[in-house]
């Protein structure tokens, strides 16, 4: 069973190549996906890393916390499913 892991901190100048060979020594990376503005399509400074095996991204997550990453402190932990906001615009008035 697959893991993603959210990577905070992550310096505007990464690429998904750098952060998928990053996490590679830690086992097989299904997907990375770097976060980026819509308007101006430049990093936000996080991503989410998918590793095949949950063994695998702990592993990741308590060696790569905190741990310098072109020149930033990673910040790792377990991606959490986002928040849906109350009130959508399908509801009645």
């Amino acid at each position: 069973m697959s893991k993603k892991l959210f990577v905070g901190n992550l310096s505007f100048k990464a690429i998904e190549e750098d952060v998928k060979n990053l996490f590679s020594s830690y086992g097989s990376v299904e997907e990375v996906k770097i976060i980026t503005d819509r308007e101006s399509g430049k990093s936000r400074g996080f991503a989410f890393v998918t590793l095949s095996k949950v063994e695998d991204a702990d592993k990741a997550t308590a060696e790569l916390h905190n741990k310098d990453f072109q020149g930033r402190p990673l910040k790792i932990s377990e991606a959490r499913e986002r928040e849906r906001k109350s009130g959508s615009s399908s509801s009645p008035a």
